[in-house]
């Protein structure tokens, strides 16, 4: 081998060989990476839900009124709310509060205002809906009733919730140890798990027409009524190591 050969030969392997060691840490990453993965992970997903009776009543009562001047119709409609309000004061098991506040100008051909609208609210919230059936009876000479809704209370849910996350548990453990046990593992370990409430899903609330239920002022008898459910879900995800 002469001097030129040895020199040119010395110089491809002194070119190749960075690149043979920059290659070897990024394989032995993957390697180690499969190396990682563990055999027999299952993953496995269970849910509770179930419908939960509505114990809280909302019923929006509402006064219109249009006046020459906003200044005058403002007037009028806090004094009729101040009055449906003065009413519901002292009443048991019932709450009343402030709802909406609106006015607006009403216009002629021209575009020029000729009068002024508004709109005052009062809503009354209860889990006893006998006495506030009878409450909104009692103010049908002040305001008219506009909607009534139906919802569940934080209580009520979250007795629910802890009742259903048992459940969801219950079911996620019968699963990984049936599974586990189709797949020829006589056991199951749990590498991690997720418990997610999804939240409450209302059942289409409970509309109710105003000028109907407004229509005898001097005496409304008292509305009958009844709620309907909330569906309340608990996820529970995760994953096992069968062995």
């Amino acid at each position: 081998m002469t001097k030129k050969t040895a020199r040119a030969l010395a110089l491809a392997l002194a070119c190749t060989a960075p690149a043979a060691l920059a290659l070897m840490p990024t394989v032995a990453r993957a390697q180690g990476v499969m190396q990682s993965q563990p055999a027999g992970v299952l993953s496995l997903n269970a849910q509770a839900s179930a419908e939960i009776p509505q114990d809280v009543v909302e019923i929006t009562m509402f006064y219109e009124q249009q006046a020459s001047d906003p200044s005058s119709l403002t007037e009028t409609l806090n004094q009729r709310a101040d009055a449906a309000l003065q009413k519901a004061r002292g009443v048991s098991g019932v709450t009343a509060r402030t709802g909406s506040f609106s006015i607006f100008p009403s216009t002629d051909r021209d575009g020029h205002i000729s009068a002024w609208r508004g709109r005052t609210e009062v809503v009354l919230e209860s889990r006893d809906f006998g006495a506030a059936s009878k409450l909104a009876g009692q103010m049908a000479s002040i305001m008219q009733v506009g909607n009534v809704r139906f919802s569940l209370s934080p209580e009520a849910q979250r007795a629910a919730e802890q009742r259903l996350t048992g459940e969801a548990i219950k079911s996620f453990r019968e699963q990984a140890a049936s599974s586990a046990q189709a797949f020829g593992f006589s056991g199951y370990s749990i590498r991690e798990v997720n418990v997610n409430h999804s939240g409450v899903m209302p059942r289409p609330m409970m509309m109710m027409s105003a000028r109907a239920m407004g229509a005898d002022a001097k005496g409304m008898a008292p509305m009958s009524l009844e709620g309907g459910t909330s569906t309340v879900t608990v996820n529970v995800s995760g994953s096992v190591q069968m062995k």
